[in-house]
C-alpha cells in the first residue's frame, strides 16, 4: 500500500498569504472584510489580520460571485444571505473539478 500525504491544514493564514493565494491587493482584501459580514478574521496584538481556512473559502465564493459570475456587491451579499448552503456546496464542487483539471493537466503533460 503506498504511502499517502496528507494534506497539511494551517489553522490561521496571514494577509500575505491569502493575497498571493487570490493575486489581489490586500486593500481588496480590507475592502471586502468591511463589505461583507461572513469574513471575519482574527486580529493578533499587533492587529495583523489572521484569515481561518473558513475565512478563505468564504473568500473564494465571494471572488467566485463577484469576479467568475458578475454579481455585484450587493448581489453577492444578498445571495450569499439567502442561499448560504447551496453557494458553500457548490463551492466545494468548483474546488474538487479544479483539483481533477489540474491533475489530468498534470497527467497529460507527462503522457
Amino acid at each position: 500500500m503506498p504511502y499517502k500525504e496528507r494534506e497539511i491544514n494551517k489553522m490561521y493564514y496571514t494577509m500575505g498569504e491569502v493575497t498571493e493565494m487570490f493575486g489581489v491587493n490586500a486593500s481588496q482584501i480590507r475592502f471586502y472584510e468591511k463589505e461583507f459580514d461572513v469574513l471575519q478574521p482574527k486580529k493578533n496584538k499587533k492587529g495583523n489580520r489572521l484569515f481561518t481556512p473558513a475565512d478563505v473559502e468564504n473568500l473564494k465564493i465571494i471572488f467566485h460571485l463577484v469576479d467568475d459570475k458578475g454579481f455585484t456587491l450587493k448581489g453577492a451579499k444578498e445571495h450569499l444571505k439567502n442561499n448560504s448552503s447551496e453557494v458553500k456546496e457548490n463551492q466545494k464542487i468548483i474546488d474538487s473539478l479544479e483539483k481533477l483539471k489540474d491533475f489530468l493537466l498534470k497527467l497529460n503533460e507527462e503522457i
